[in-house]
């Protein structure tokens, strides 16, 4: 059994300018790095990047799982892992040497204004934030950028559970207007029967979020019934080897997409994408960090302080 010499350093990174979600502002990200160094002397990384109001193990708790963990583990440990982030993490960490894929991105407009500058980057699908301003507000801002969109953009709409039934409606029947490629987590968790029936009901695609955070509740949401969209954030679901059977299984519709990670966290990510799912991933964030967004994982590593 190969085994693996294990350290871990902390990090945090803050947000060029706060994210602003129904959830509240969000303005720094904190993780941790994961060097993994097998008897061979190669090397891989990992990142734990928890999200606790998402339904992860939060920051503290995945500190203090590092903290007390060997310094020599095996395979076995590994997949003995409680955590679901730090699951993500270390067994990433053992196929991070495997080549990043080509893939289609959707990146997070900061606001409406900038998607200029980012479609002349290359992207041609864009995330928007909604239920934070007034429903009235957020459709006329909306409606506005639409009119101003090439052709060859599609729209994704994500509400972060921000939306009553009667909001939901009003926003779909907009959404049946114009090339809106789906509104993900319109609803709180506990309204998945509404969601289900409103995906009945609608043209527009309803893509679940919240609702799938962990690999137990993207089954649980798979048995009953949900065919829609399964908006994935590998770094929280758990093992990705678990996820990946379960999502080839079932041919599932699949986004994949992040949580704010780093290039260490998102390379896996990216990984599960390419062979899972056709759709553009959700990882189109680095223009909301200045640091940590390096390809030279060793250098990432490097610019860290020892914990």
């Amino acid at each position: 059994m190969v085994k693996f010499r294990f350290e871990f350093r902390t990090y945090q990174r803050r947000f060029r300018q706060p994210l602003k979600t129904h959830h509240g502002a969000w303005t720094v990200r904190e993780g941790i790095f994961v060097r993994l160094e097998d008897e061979a002397g190669r090397v891989g990384f990992g990142e734990i990047a928890p999200l606790a109001w998402f339904g992860s193990e939060s920051i503290e708790e995945t500190i203090a799982f590092c903290q007390t963990a060997p310094t020599s583990i095996d395979s076995d440990w590994i997949q003995n892992i409680p955590l679901p982030a730090c699951q993500f993490g270390f067994e990433s960490a053992t196929r991070s040497l495997l080549p990043l894929p080509r893939l289609n991105y959707s990146a997070l407009l900061s606001d409406v204004q900038n998607w200029t500058e980012l479609y002349q980057q290359g992207y041609r699908t864009f995330k928007l934030k909604i239920a934070i301003a007034s429903i009235e507000t957020e459709i006329a801002t909306l409606e506005s950028l639409l009119n101003q969109l090439p052709k060859d953009i599609a729209l994704r709409l994500d509400a972060n559970m921000g939306l009553n039934e009667s909001e939901t409606h009003q926003w779909l029947e907009f959404c049946e207007r114009y090339n809106i490629e789906f509104i993900e987590q319109p609803m709180q968790i506990n309204q998945f029967e509404t969601m289900l029936k409103l995906s009945q009901q609608y043209q527009t695609s309803i893509a679940l979020d919240e609702s799938v955070s962990s690999l137990a509740q993207l089954r649980d949401c798979f048995d009953q019934g949900w065919r829609g969209i399964f908006v994935i954030k590998p770094a929280i679901a758990g093992f990705p080897s678990h996820l990946k059977q379960f999502c080839q299984q079932h041919q599932i519709d699949t986004v994949f997409s992040t949580v704010f990670e780093t290039a260490i966290g998102r390379r896996m990510g990216l990984q599960l994408a390419a062979e899972l799912s056709s759709r553009a991933v959700g990882y189109g964030t680095a223009h909301w960090f200045e640091d940590l967004n390096s390809g030279n994982f060793e250098a990432l590593w490097n610019s860290l302080s020892i914990n």
